[in-house]
């Protein structure tokens, strides 16, 4: 099923490489702009600002709650009556170390709030939190895509795996343009998405 999107695109080809076009664009704009330094920092309110900010230009549903049930293969994402209530206990989890950083990463990633772009802009809020806490953030180039996938498909059970890549991938380069722009491209690599190089939007 296609998406129903602002620029009335109705082949999903087409609408995969719009989005990451317009949405990479926007991160890099996000960052540039500084308004990145305005997101509220590890609660559902600054994710949404986050995907918000991505999607906008794309999708009625920017920013906002999903209104279906998703899942991913087996695996069934926080249920719609549990969502609010869910993401309400995600916003107050402790984020004083990496530990509970991720810990708190991996349940945002099992509620799922968004219809689409979850992952991209997850990845963002987790690295402000990171460098709001620990002064470090991941260097996503250092993250396999099939280590990173796996991990995260497992972390529901345990999460020991994807703390390992993840604090393997540490840096304190935390307002390094070309680590945030290079790691926007892996992150939508991750997704599926590699048609542009953020560095040529």
């Amino acid at each position: 099923m296609i998406l129903q999107n602002k620029l009335h695109i109705t082949n999903q080809l087409e609408l995969n490489k719009a989005e990451e076009k317009i949405s990479k664009q926007k991160a890099k704009q996000l960052f540039e702009s500084g308004e990145i330094n305005r997101i509220e920092v590890g609660t559902f309110k600054g994710l949404a600002q986050i995907h918000a900010y991505l999607f906008c230009d794309l999708y009625d549903f920017a920013g906002k709650l999903r209104d279906v049930n998703l899942a991913k293969g087996n695996f069934r994402f926080a249920p719609l009556m549990y969502l609010e209530q869910s993401l309400a206990y995600i916003s107050q989890m402790p984020q004083s170390n990496f530990n509970q950083i991720i810990e708190k990463y991996v349940e945002m990633n099992v509620a799922h709030p968004f219809r689409e772009g979850n992952g991209r802009a997850t990845r963002i809020w987790l690295d402000l939190i990171l460098k709001k806490e620990i002064k470090q953030v991941i260097d996503w180039n250092a993250v396999d895509k099939s280590d990173y996938l796996s991990a995260m498909e497992r972390s529901v059970i345990s999460d020991v795996e994807i703390k390992y890549f993840l604090q393997q991938a540490l840096t304190d380069k935390i307002d390094d343009r070309k680590l945030f722009m290079k790691g926007i491209d892996i992150s939508y690599y991750y997704e599926g998405y590699s048609a542009f190089n953020i560095e040529d939007l």
